[in-house]
């Protein structure tokens, strides 16, 4: 199986595609005011819908970022507020996190091999390294 996209709900879909947006996602769908897909850098999708409510703090988002401290710098230049971070974790991530306008969480990290194929990786998980060659 293939991870294909992750949609989260919203309660306001203006201030979340601007927030969206904000972080560097492209919008590739506009359907106001039900739904917007955005797309990564390396292709991957992302999208919101409009509920009525959203369960706050039952999500959390990871995007991973190249350069951890210059998005932040970036974001923050913009007056986007960060919960916490960045900060190196124990796992040996990088990691800021902060919510989106309908209260999901939002981690940015670089964690680069860790993020697949940690130290305390699982003897049973695949490695698809050898595989993608």
């Amino acid at each position: 199986m293939k991870l294909n996209q992750v949609t989260v709900g919203c309660s306001d879909y203006a201030a979340s595609v601007d927030f969206y947006r904000a972080l560097g996602l492209a919008q590739i769908v506009d359907a106001p005011p039900r739904y917007a897909r955005f797309e990564t850098s390396s292709g991957e999708t992302f999208s919101i819908h409009q509920v009525e409510a959203v369960a706050v703090g039952s999500t959390t988002i990871y995007f991973e970022c190249n350069d951890l401290d210059g998005k932040i710098a970036q974001l923050r230049a913009i007056g986007i507020v960060m919960d916490s971070g960045p900060r190196d974790e124990r796992w040996g991530w990088r990691e800021a996190r902060l919510r989106d306008p309908g209260g999901n969480v939002i981690c940015l990290y670089r964690a680069g091999e860790y993020r697949r194929f940690p130290p305390w990786r699982t003897v049973a998980a695949p490695d698809f390294r050898a595989k993608q060659s």
